[in-house]
């Protein structure tokens, strides 16, 4: 299995709701790319303030790293990551991606 965890830096002018509906569009992957086998997300809530300016992130789990890196070069994806970049404050910076096994 393949943790896929994504830290996101999302501009203070954009709404909730549109956040939420980016990230049900990452869920939806799910149907449309084979191997995604689960997708959380959500805004950060943590009590300790260490957040480094990262206000939303996200877990996807794929079966093997060959189902992963199918997702990261699918066209579906790829729509998703447009708009994803449209509501981040600044950027590359804006975002981090981490991949572990396990």
């Amino acid at each position: 299995m393949v943790n896929h965890i994504v830290l996101l830096k999302v501009r203070a002018n954009v709404r909730p709701e549109v956040v939420e509906g980016l990230f049900g569009e990452l869920e939806a992957l799910r149907d449309k790319i084979p191997g995604i086998t689960s997708f959380t997300g959500g805004p950060y809530s943590g009590p300790e303030g260490i957040n480094k300016g990262f206000t939303h992130g996200f877990i996807m789990r794929f079966s093997d790293a060959g189902a992963r890196d199918v997702y990261m070069d699918h066209p579906e994806h790829e729509v998703v990551k447009v708009r994803l970049r449209e509501v981040l404050e600044a950027g590359p910076e804006s975002l981090v991606a981490f991949d572990f096994e396990g």
